[in-house]
C-alpha cells in the first residue's frame, strides 16, 4: 500500500533530517513506527502525504509509492482523494466548527458527496461524538478531539491511514479506546495504518511489524513479536530488564545507551 524506498529529507536545504530512510506498510496490516523525540517520525509522514513543502522541508533522493503509484509530486489534497489520509499530531481539527461540521468538511475528499452511513458510521465507533454533534470542536476534551480526528479520517473512506502520535496527552483509559479503535477498522474495513508513537506497549498491541527508528534512519525492524521478545526492545521501549523486573531507562545516558543499543554500535 506505501513503500518508501531510501529517501532523504532536508529543511532548509540544509538540516538533513532523514538519511535513507525505508520502510512498507503492506495492504491491510498495521505498522508502528518508533522512536525518541527528534528520531524523524514525524517528517516521514509528512514524506509520504507531502506536506513538507508547507515547512520548507524536501524529499531529495528516493522513491515513494502509494498503491502502486509515484506520488512524490503529488499534492496532499490529491492523495486525500487516493485514498490516503493523515491525521496529524495535536488533532488538528476545527476548532471554532461543531464536531458534525468537521466532519462533513472531511467528506469534501469524496468531492463533497457526505453519505449518512459514513456519519453513523463514525457515531457507531464513537457514541460520544453523537452526543456532542452539534458542539463546538475546541470545547471538546483531549481524548474526544482525537476521536473526531479519527472520525474524520474515516468519513474520507481511506485506503491507508497516517497516524502521528495518536496517545499524545490523553488518558490510558481514551488510549485504550483509540487504539481499539485503530485495530477494529483495520479488521472490519482492511484499512491499512502506519502509526508512529512513543508508546511502544500501546503500539505493539495492534500492529502487525514494526520500524524502530534513530536519528533519521530506521535501525531495527521486525513482526511485532520479535521485537516485543528483543531484549534492547524490552529495556529502552518497554521498561522491562533482562530478568523481567520493571525498569526505567534514562535516554539521557547516551554512552550507556548506545553501547546497549546493539544495531548503532
Amino acid at each position: 500500500m506505501l513503500t518508501i524506498e531510501n529517501i532523504e529529507v532536508s529543511y532548509y536545504h540544509t538540516v538533513q533530517a532523514l538519511r535513507g530512510l525505508s520502510l512498507e506498510v503492506p495492504q491491510g496490516k498495521i505498522v508502528t513506527l518508533l522512536g525518541t523525540n527528534g528520531a524523524g517520525k514525524t517528517t516521514t509522514l509528512k514524506a509520504a502525504s507531502n506536506l513538507l513543502k508547507l515547512e520548507n522541508g524536501e524529499v531529495g533522493e528516493g522513491r515513494i509509492h502509494f498503491d502502486g503509484k509515484n506520488i512524490k509530486n503529488t499534492a496532499p489534497d490529491a492523495l486525500v482523494k487516493q485514498g490516503m489520509f493523515h491525521v496529524r499530531e495535536g488533532r488538528r481539527i476545527f476548532a471554532e466548527m461543531a464536531v458534525e461540521d468537521n466532519l462533513i468538511a472531511a467528506s469534501y475528499a469524496l468531492d463533497g458527496r457526505g453519505i449518512k452511513a459514513d456519519f453513523d458510521k463514525v457515531y457507531a465507533f464513537f457514541p460520544r461524538l453523537l452526543e456532542r454533534r452539534k458542539q463546538i470542536a475546541g470545547y471538546l476534551s483531549g481524548g474526544e478531539q482525537q476521536m473526531l480526528a479519527f472520525g474524520r479520517a474515516m468519513i474520507a473512506r481511506p485506503k491507508l491511514i497516517l497516524m502521528d502520535e495518536p496517545s499524545l496527552g490523553l488518558a490510558p483509559k481514551i488510549v485504550k479506546e483509540i487504539f481499539e479503535t485503530i485495530r477494529r477498522l483495520n479488521t472490519e474495513d482492511g484499512t491499512s495504518i502506519l502509526v508512529v508513537e512513543q508508546n511502544a506497549g500501546v503500539a505493539f498491541s495492534v500492529a502487525d511489524y514494526g520500524y524502530i527508528m534513530e536519528s533519521g534512519q530506521i535501525v531495527l525492524e521486525g513482526d511485532v513479536e520479535t521485537l516485543k521478545n528483543d531484549k534492547d526492545i524490552q529495556s529502552f521501549y518497554l521498561g522491562v530488564a533482562k530478568d523481567g523486573s520493571e525498569v526505567r531507562q534514562s535516554f539521557r545516558d547516551v554512552k550507556h545507551y548506545k553501547r546497549r543499543k546493539r544495531w548503532l554500535s
